[in-house]
């Protein structure tokens, strides 16, 4: 932008000049404003939207319930996001938020204490990320088809060992973070921001936030710089299971069961509210802020229609429609910024 604006020979002192360059300039800057902001726009325009159509969706329990419904989305979005800035993809995540919480479960149901079922889960989903990243880095397998293998081989567990039923009667104390409320406001929400705020920092602050978008954005740039690609990813990918084992365990409490088809409602949703906040398909871009941005609109958009009294499956098609408009924004973003 600044280019613009600096002082050639030809074109310096004619003032109806400079005003002729005004209005591009603001024109330039309002569109760059859009593109990068893109998310928050259309998170407003909904709100507003859903607003007019019923203006008690503006109530505390309606605001509140989104705030809810978003922490599990928000954070398998984050997971995901972790690989998909890398370039690559994980579908593993909704498989392993359900086959690490089904095997937390069963073990607390066996007599092991609620926070070390707990902790189970987390070790289980950061092994099951571990694999993917061995898989990936040195079977040097395609990313897709490593992890959608992994997920189905997981769901498909999971269906074995429930047989197709749930397991509910889950105690008080592993719900509580999922069902609780501190201060009359819902416990889950407060766990989203937390969740959010540490990987803002990790992204923006840390050496391995810059190792990811340096990996992300050019592989082998990033190793002549010295990065340990394999560990960068790694890391990625185990970090990525970690926290689809957090997401198993509230979305466990929440429901206060496993079921068999735990948590493939997110499948798809994970990957638009990725794209939708800014995260680039092609790896080495996207921040934090707008991922959260993505995982609201994406909420806002579902509760809102619900509370419309829109059909079930004319949510469904709703939910693939934003699929295609995260698809188009970042095809959008990827051209615009590729003409700047």
């Amino acid at each position: 932008m600044s280019t613009t604006s600096t002082s050639r020979p030809g074109d310096v002192a004619a003032p109806a000049a400079a005003g002729g360059r005004t209005a591009p300039s603001i024109a330039r800057r309002a569109l760059d404003f859009s593109m990068d902001q893109a998310v928050w726009i259309l998170l407003v325009l909904a709100i507003v939207i859903m607003g007019i159509f019923k203006p008690s969706f503006y109530s505390f329990g309606i605001l509140s319930n989104i705030l809810v419904q978003a922490t599990v989305l928000g954070i398998l979005a984050i997971a995901i996001s972790m690989v998909i800035l890398l370039g690559d993809i994980n579908l593993a995540t909704v498989g392993t938020a359900g086959f690490s919480a089904l095997l937390g479960v069963m073990a607390m149901k066996a007599g092991l204490p609620v926070p070390l079922a707990i902790g189970l889960i987390l070790v289980v989903g950061s092994l099951i990320g571990l694999l993917n990243g061995l898989i990936v880095t040195k079977l040097r397998a395609n990313a897709l088809i490593a992890t959608l293998a992994m997920n189905m081989v997981l769901q498909g567990a999971l269906l074995a060992i429930t047989g197709g039923k749930s397991i509910t009667s889950l105690p008080a104390t592993y719900k509580f973070v999922s069902q609780g409320k501190i201060g009359g406001f819902p416990a889950l929400p407060i766990v989203l921001i937390v969740v959010f705020a540490i990987f803002y920092i990790i992204w923006e602050r840390t050496r391995f936030g810059r190792g990811l978008f340096a990996v992300g954005g050019n592989q082998r740039g990033a190793y002549i710089a010295g990065i340990d690609v394999d560990r960068v990813k790694i890391g990625a990918y185990v970090v990525s299971g970690l926290l689809s084992g957090l997401a198993g365990w509230l979305l466990s409490g929440y429901m206060g069961a496993v079921t068999s088809s735990f948590g493939t409602t997110y499948e798809m949703q994970v990957i638009a509210a990725a794209v939708i906040g800014g995260v680039s398909l092609t790896g080495g871009r996207g921040n934090m802020i707008g991922v959260l941005a993505g995982t609201l609109l994406l909420t806002v958009i579902q509760v809102g229609l619900a509370v419309l009294g829109i059909q079930s499956t004319l949510i469904t098609l709703a939910g693939g429609l934003m699929i295609f408009v995260a698809v188009l924004i970042d095809a959008s973003r990827n051209l615009y910024n590729s003409r700047t």
